[in-house]
């Protein structure tokens, strides 16, 4: 009864917008950006669509298509078996519903993006963090919010690479081996197109937040709007990637569950 009531309670809180639904998703369309890796290396394709049927003869009361895109394009998910160190683990459908649930945290550095485009977290960020806010708690998300989802219209800023290749800001090394380590984190969320730095393709390990992250069994979500409209921390999250079964990854719907005065 009391599970019931507590569930009643909320739903009623959304109606009368005590408690605000934030959608924190980039709308997805064919021009999204996407991340795309230097030669030789294989590319995912972003979205497109064909039409079955529009209102024609091929289907004269109904409208529908097929979609063609691929796992990791717009607000996705990573799951472990993206990664050579998490091979071994979930694959997207096979995650702990409970784990994609969870209380959200945000850290901000957009003063510190914007003067840097290569910015990296450390270790000593996430401790000062939970120094002023308190250790993050069993299911947590922690979320980076830098301002980088004003670019996400514009795919050439957003992705921002020269001849050195992309520029965004991320964590350092030694910043993925915490976030691994941390007993309670669920997963981490970022703004920009992949939850590594732009650079991070010459750290050592290459992207550690894949390497570290997915193989200690944590999850990733990238391309998230919307972080200028949570709280430090005080907010729930879900996210919610399609089951695609034995998947790396998958398009994600991602909702924050915000108390309002």
């Amino acid at each position: 009864m009391t599970a019931v009531s507590t569930l009643s309670a909320f739903a009623t809180s959304i109606a009368d917008g005590t408690v605000e639904v934030v959608d924190l998703t980039t709308p997805l369309s064919p021009s999204t950006p996407i991340l795309t890796l230097p030669a030789p290396f294989a590319n995912t394709q972003g979205l497109s669509t064909t039409p079955v049927s529009n209102f024609d003869d091929a289907g004269p009361g109904w409208a529908w298509n097929d979609l063609h895109l691929g796992e990791h394009v717009g607000t996705h998910l990573d799951a472990p078996t993206h990664w050579a160190t998490g091979r071994a683990g979930r694959s997207v459908a096979e995650i702990q519903l409970s784990r994609l649930v969870g209380p959200a945290f945000v850290i901000d550095r957009t003063n510190e993006a914007a003067a840097d485009a290569d910015y990296l977290l450390e270790p000593a960020d996430f401790e000062a963090f939970e120094a002023e806010h308190g250790q993050l708690p069993p299911g947590a998300w922690l979320l980076f919010r830098t301002g980088w989802a004003a670019r996400g219209d514009d795919a050439a800023s957003f992705i921002n690479a020269d001849d050195t290749g992309p520029h965004s800001p991320g964590v350092s090394v030694a910043g993925a081996e915490w976030l691994a380590a941390h007993p309670n984190l669920s997963g981490f969320g970022v703004e920009q197109v992949g939850i590594d730095a732009g650079q991070a393709g010459g750290f050592d390990p290459v992207f550690p937040v894949h390497h570290h992250l997915l193989g200690a069994d944590k999850y990733g979500v990238t391309s998230l709007r919307g972080l200028d409209r949570l709280p430090v921390a005080g907010a729930t999250v879900v996210v919610a990637p399609l089951p695609i079964v034995g998947g790396t990854g998958a398009p994600a719907r991602v909702l924050a569950f915000v108390e309002r005065d």
